[in-house]
């Protein structure tokens, strides 16, 4: 499973204040937290007002990577922004994301062809997020055969099927495993990912909706996710669902992190 560290999000209050006193004290040592805890990739988004973006993004991503030596997954909303700050990166890693909305494919896809580059694609358009399975669908092809034009294989992208809040659509869950199934069967090298704790928004004991919804999706196929992997009991979920389905020989990655104290502490 792919971890994708969610911490430094101008979103998160904490974030978003040492964002705007350029506190990089505070956000080097999120990402040296979430690089200790086990995260592959560190997701940097600024969060701020699109005028500051730019900047924001450029300092976040200078602390982060004089921090530790993992990737980054660029975030924003906006892939003009992500072009600018692109050139920045140190290391090949994640953007985060292109959709069918405008053409943010015709903006982001040649800025990784020939590299190692990966690529979060939402199945989503100029319409919005699809409330059924077979739009998703429908998206993810197009994105698929998009990113083809530009020497980009399924191997390299990571569609998110985007969950929908549950408290919203009751059967949300439901089509985010179908369309997980059916991409997966379409593209069998792609990547399925979600920032999973959107499934919880508005509902009381989140952490339980979103442990139950990363088992339910692993065990469908998801390959990724935006978390925070300094939570432990969501990485003790994560892990022991990788012992389950038979990805953890011996079940190794789960007792060394007990051992070593990254899950099962007491709080």
């Amino acid at each position: 499973m792919i971890i994708i560290g969610e911490k430094i999000n101008g979103v998160i209050p904490a974030t978003k204040q040492a964002i705007a006193e350029r506190d990089g004290g505070y956000i080097s040592g999120l990402a040296v937290k979430q690089a200790e805890a086990g995260a592959n990739y560190i997701d940097v988004c600024a969060g701020t007002d699109p005028e500051l973006e730019v900047d924001a993004l450029q300092w976040l991503m200078g602390v982060v990577q004089d921090a530790v030596e993992l990737p980054l997954c660029i975030d924003s909303p906006n892939p003009e922004v992500i072009a600018r700050v692109f050139p920045l990166a140190r290391r090949d890693g994640i953007i985060n994301s292109v959709s069918a909305e405008g053409n943010k494919c015709g903006i982001l896809y040649p800025l990784v062809q020939g590299t190692a580059w990966q690529v979060i694609g939402l199945t989503c358009d100029d319409r919005g997020v699809p409330g059924d399975v077979q739009t998703r669908v429908e998206i993810a092809k197009q994105l698929v055969m998009k990113a083809a034009e530009f020497g980009i294989a399924p191997d390299r992208l990571h569609i998110d099927p985007l969950v929908i809040t549950l408290a919203t659509d009751h059967e949300s869950l439901l089509k985010f495993v179908a369309a997980t199934r059916e991409i997966k069967a379409l593209y069998p090298p792609i990547k399925i990912t979600s920032g999973l704790s959107n499934i919880s928004f508005g509902m009381p004991l989140r952490r339980v909706v979103n442990q139950s919804f990363l088992t339910m999706a692993m065990f469908a196929g998801m390959d990724s996710a935006i978390l925070d992997p300094c939570n432990q009991e969501m990485l003790a979920t994560l892990l022991a669902n990788e012992a389950l389905l038979g990805r953890d020989r011996l079940c190794r990655k789960f007792a060394n992190a007990y051992r070593s104290g990254r899950i099962g502490q007491k709080r």
